[in-house]
């Protein structure tokens, strides 16, 4: 049973108070007094988060409540809106829903490395990004092969749909158990994207007197000269999900996924 609820916004994001304020009184409405925290300041101690604000913000706030268990729920403020599950066209009726328990919570695997974690991805550069590096990989202790590349993506399933995407990996549907390693920009034909178990341990080689800079999730930067190890976390992201979500509908509606040109309104 759901006690107690917050309400993680983002300040700097257009409409974000306005909205607060109205996903506050649709709660007041059914006698839910849910505190409000900035997503600068979130705190432990919920069973269930409303998430105002972009992709990002959804990231930032789902890292943090997997630690706790916590089911989030986003609300789109942003461009695409690939996480979120309702927008403030629609928020009344999406919170009925949800109070309604007309929702499922989907577990979504995350990564870690060093001491960071990632909803999406690692991404790994060469310190010089004007510059292409080597990249040596091993899976489970065995090498696989060396990229001339810009850098690499190690992508869960959830953030297949990201930069992996866009570098050319696959897309991956949010309930398998795999990962995607993807080069981004190779120096050669051969080197394409690898579908590994996540349970496979990725090991990034360094070069010598070489020094490369990994970003989780675009947001949490960190430099590394020694060998990265990545892995999958034990913690999961508990994604709230309206009973009438499809992933596949998403791809269209949101990346237009499979449809012409002349399908997609520009307006």
């Amino acid at each position: 049973m759901i006690k107690k609820y917050a309400i993680c916004y983002n300040q700097s994001m257009k409409n974000s108070e306005a909205v607060m304020s109205e996903l506050k009184q649709l709660l007041l409405d059914h006698e839910i007094n849910a505190d409000v925290l900035d997503i600068d300041n979130l705190q432990s101690g919920y069973d269930f988060a409303f998430v105002i604000g972009g992709d990002g913000t959804i990231l930032k706030v789902a890292r943090f409540y997997s630690k706790f268990n916590t089911p989030i729920f986003g609300i789109n403020l942003g461009r695409l809106g690939f996480l979120s599950q309702a927008s403030r066209e629609n928020l009344k009726e999406s919170i009925e829903q949800i109070l309604s328990n007309n929702y499922k919570v989907e577990k979504r695997i995350m990564l870690c490395a060093n001491d960071y974690v990632a909803l999406n991805d690692f991404v790994i550069k060469g310190s010089e990004s004007s510059r292409t590096s080597r990249f040596s990989l091993q899976i489970n202790g065995k090498f696989v092969c060396e990229y001339l590349a810009d850098g690499i993506i190690v992508s869960t399933p959830t953030g297949s749909t990201a930069y992996g995407m866009a570098a050319g990996g696959p897309v991956l549907t949010p309930n398998i158990d795999v990962l995607a390693i993807v080069p981004i920009c190779p120096h050669t034909f051969s080197a394409r994207p690898i579908v590994v178990s996540a349970e496979d341990e990725i090991k990034i080689l360094s070069c010598p007197n070489q020094e490369y800079k990994v970003s989780a999730d675009g947001q949490k930067v960190f430099s590394f000269r020694n060998d990265l190890t990545i892995k999958k976390s034990l913690y999961c992201a508990n994604l709230a999900l309206l009973s009438d979500n499809d992933f596949y509908s998403v791809l269209r509606n949101k990346l237009h996924w499979g449809l012409s040109p002349a399908c997609i309104d520009r307006d």
